[in-house]
């Protein structure tokens, strides 16, 4: 990262660990069209009241103010003022609700921007970073079965950066209503405050979770233990699942007649289902994990977590759920279910744990020479033919001896420089690979480079 990005929270990346995360998002772009996803982008601020939906507090928001306000933001309601967004989920609920009758329902669309949000910075965690978005939503109603097909498009993504040395992904699901009928079948109300415990168990452990689930929620010893042992559930197998699911309510005596019981049991087969198939399509890219609660408390449905093998201690890279109340308007209701890849993140790990880095600096695979100043609009006439035919090229910055100029191409990784004709290489143009040492006479209109080293790739060096 570059040695002047010393605002905690705001990186700013080098030319070549640019050049990593547009390669990223190159690719998550092209897997996401390949899926049938549209693109989209929204504006950076949103209203306070839209900002409050998703339940955040409001030390996570930066708030704006224009100087004539500064000293007077405390007279103006939170809901009143204006923010940036924290997420891209917030935004597209207005963005659908705003552009409905020009949108075409079911809506799937994929948003790769940048959001803000002033929480503490720590490795991997940024104040303004980039995310990477794709939902579908519905019009009035959305079928279950994109709670399968999602969680398959991001694992199918996060495979394709494993060229850059992105470790296998597995998506980790569970099913609020699951986890609600459970809940309410032993007892608890509280359902919102257990589902915001029950997510710090990573964090804090199941000692910790325990006593909150007591002290903040209401359980008694009893209740706290059957959360913890529900959120042990874990397995890839749907018929497993719901085998440890039936064992658990015979050992908490549920009423298996109850309302409580049937709202788990519809969430018990949404998430069998999900299992099953995605087991059909990618073999244990999707595990069922009844520790998965997403605090959020506007998740309704399926709710993902995703981590990456052998680095868990990275936490979820890409998470997300079902939703079916956050776009509304008036009596109508745009159901969705999305996810959200934490792309900032990911080149984080990517870069520092991983070592991933690029080929070269410069985009250009050819530099043209120049021999003197009078002699540049040639040299711009061979870049300008080489660029008509696809071929990335820069112009030598000066006129500076020639052994200066395939210095200052080296620096930036550029592999090929090309010399115009000049008494001192001859009546035609010529071209050399610095990396080989290969000089040969070339044509500004047929000359074709190597791919090898003509193309801007991502390479994997051992980490220090």
């Amino acid at each position: 990262m570059a040695k002047g990005a010393s605002l905690s929270g705001f990186p700013e990346w080098l030319p070549q660990e640019r050049a990593v995360e547009q390669k990223i998002i190159d690719t998550l772009r092209e897997v996401f069209e390949l899926n049938g996803f549209l693109g989209i982008e929204t504006r950076a601020i949103e209203q306070g009241s839209s900002l409050l939906k998703k339940g955040e507090t409001s030390k996570e928001i930066y708030l704006l103010s224009r100087l004539q306000e500064v000293g007077h933001e405390s007279d103006v309601p939170l809901e009143n003022r204006l923010g940036l967004h924290f997420d891209l989920t917030v935004p597209l609920s207005r963005y659908v609700v705003e552009n409905s009758g020009a949108l075409t329902f079911p809506f799937k669309r994929w948003q790769i921007q940048k959001v803000w949000r002033g929480e503490r910075p720590q490795e991997g965690r940024f104040r303004e970073f980039v995310q990477a978005d794709i939902d579908v939503v519905g019009n009035g109603e959305l079928p279950e079965h994109y709670e399968e097909e999602l969680p398959l498009v991001m694992v199918e993504a996060l495979e394709r950066l494993g060229e850059f040395g992105l470790p296998k992904a597995t998506v980790h699901a569970n099913n609020r209503k699951l986890s609600e009928g459970f809940y309410r079948s032993i007892g608890l109300t509280d359902i919102e405050g257990v589902l915001r415990e029950v997510d710090k168990l990573d964090k804090i452990g199941e000692q910790e979770v325990a006593k909150l689930l007591v002290s903040e929620c209401g359980a008694n010893e009893q209740q706290a233990q059957a959360c913890l042992d529900l959120a042990e559930i874990t397995t890839a197998d749907a018929d497993e699942l719901a085998a440890k699911f039936d064992s658990l309510c015979t050992k908490y005596s549920v009423d298996t007649t109850s309302e409580h019981y049937e709202l788990a049991m519809q969430g018990l087969t949404t998430l069998s289902t999900i299992i099953r198939n995605a087991a059909s399509i990618r073999p244990g890219a999707v595990v069922a994990d009844l520790k998965i609660a997403r605090g959020l408390d506007y998740y309704t449905g399926s709710v993902y977590e995703t981590f990456l093998n052998g680095a868990e201690n990275l936490g979820s890279i890409c998470s997300g759920g079902r939703y079916d109340n956050l776009a509304t308007s008036g009596k109508k209701k745009y159901p969705g279910v999305g996810l959200s890849i934490g792309l900032s993140r990911l080149l984080s790990y990517l870069l520092h744990s991983v070592g991933a880095s690029a080929t070269r600096q410069s985009p250009a695979a050819v530099m043209v020479a120049v021999w003197n100043e009078d002699a540049r609009l040639e040299s711009n006439r061979i870049a300008a033919a080489l660029r008509a035919r696809g071929i990335s090229t820069d112009v030598s910055p000066n006129s500076a001896k020639i052994g200066k100029q395939i210095r200052y191409a080296s620096h930036l990784g550029i592999p090929y420089v090309w010399f115009p004709a000049n008494a001192e290489v001859g009546s035609t143009d010529q071209v050399k690979n610095i990396i080989t040492g290969e000089q040969v006479e070339a044509d500004r209109v047929s000359w074709i480079p190597d791919t090898v080293y003509a193309q801007q790739s991502i390479i994997i060096k051992d980490a220090e």
